[in-house]
């Protein structure tokens, strides 16, 4: 039996690289970009009007001139127009070239417009208000985004703004997720006294859409002549194994022996952590095996604790730590390192995390009323209010 530390390094050891691939860039969201993002032109490309109002030369203001006759109007879109007399003003919108020969924007609400003549209402302002100056945000060819960041909306309107409409992109595994056990029945279907519903495969599911990773279940009864065929396919199909159940010390538990028949390298096979102390973790040329216990909260943890980890890895991604301050005295007795439920809270600027009293490893609706595993080592059995520790967070 291994530390969850030795654990997690050798997982992190066995990463994997799936290649790039070229989407359209509205389909990116979520998805790893793999190159760097620059600006073709300056940002803004030309000294913008940032508020509709009227465009004048600040020199005639500085002398005193208050009203000023309106030449024409410099609309957003449009090319840009010249004031021919610095005495008088244009009429600007948001978005709009600034005409030439101008340099300072008073808004609409601070002037008075009557009969072709705009009067400014108020007695200050500043030269150059009012104006986003050409090359401000960026100028051609500085670096907007950096490769390996996570593509979220912001990240999308700047792909418009330089022309992606093609964006290079970590390629995703192929995920194969499976559950095992003769006791579970499909989620539509009403399980008899001795049956439960399949719940943790689709938990597994809807951890990686988090990651917006594809994936696909199976379902396999304890017969090991089954669960072998079957998974000898999988192995060579898939980049990536998830199972939840089997790998224990049961006597229909037979995944193990399953993967070293079928040629699996185990690099562990037990971790000292409760819940998840059955996880197992393998590996072939091709593909990487995780076999998650079978009891919920296991499986829940042992996905966010190793295999987000392991992803992140692979497709380049900077994980970050986060941390939080236990809200009351906790006693854990066995020298294990210990991922306790909590609910998170911010409190003067610090996240508390404040336990949840659960009934085990099966105990899956208990995840409802968390948000996070607080994670405890193994090296002390107090851990007192106000201590730090490192958080899991999945909300």
């Amino acid at each position: 039996m291994i530390s969850v530390e030795q654990a997690l390094q050798t997982i992190l050891n066995s990463t994997q690289y799936f290649g790039v691939e070229e989407i359209p860039f509205i389909k990116s969201v979520g998805r790893i970009l793999k190159e760097d993002i620059k600006a073709d032109r300056d940002f803004p490309p030309f000294n913008r009007v940032s508020m509709d109002g009227i465009a004048i030369d600040y020199a005639s203001f500085k002398v005193g001139q208050r009203s000023f006759k309106i030449e024409g109007i410099q609309a957003a879109g449009s090319k840009q127009i010249s004031l021919n007399n610095s005495v008088n003003c244009i009429e600007v919108m948001t978005g709009a070239v600034l005409p030439k020969n101008t340099n300072t924007v008073i808004r609409y609400e601070d002037v008075d417009i009557e009969n072709g003549i705009a009067t400014i209402s108020i007695d200050e302002i500043k030269n150059a208000q009012n104006i986003h100056n050409k090359g401000k945000d960026g100028k051609v060819g500085d670096l907007l985004i950096k490769q390996n960041t996570k593509i979220s909306a912001a990240e999308i309107g700047v792909l418009a703004t330089v022309g992606k409409s093609l964006v290079k992109v970590a390629k995703q595994s192929k995920v194969m997720i499976v559950s095992t056990g003769d006791e579970l029945v499909g989620v539509d279907e009403f399980p008899l006294e001795h049956q439960i519903r399949r719940s943790n495969v689709f938990t597994l599911v809807s951890l990686l859409e988090r990651l917006n990773i594809p994936s696909e279940t199976a379902h396999i009864t304890d017969d090991k002549p089954v669960l072998k065929s079957k998974i000898k396919n999988y192995l060579q199909e898939y980049d990536v194994l998830l199972f939840s159940g089997a790998v224990s010390k049961g006597k229909f538990d037979f995944l193990p022996e399953v993967f070293e028949e079928l040629g699996v390298e185990k690099l562990f096979h037990k971790v000292a952590q409760r819940p998840g102390k059955p996880f197992f973790y393998g590996k072939t040329n091709d593909c990487n095996v995780f076999g998650f216990p079978g009891n919920p909260i296991s499986t829940f943890v042992n996905c966010l604790v190793y295999f987000y980890p392991w992803y992140y890895k692979s497709v380049g991604l900077e994980a970050k730590e986060e941390t939080a301050i236990l809200s009351e005295d906790v006693t854990f007795k066995p020298s294990l390192t210990y991922f306790l439920q909590v609910k998170l809270n911010s409190k003067f600027g610090h996240l508390v995390a404040t336990p949840i009293t659960g009934n085990g490893s099966g105990d899956l609706a208990s995840l409802v009323n968390a948000g996070a595993f607080i994670q405890l080592p193994n090296d002390k059995t107090e851990f007192k209010k106000g201590e730090v520790y490192k958080i899991i967070s999945y909300r």
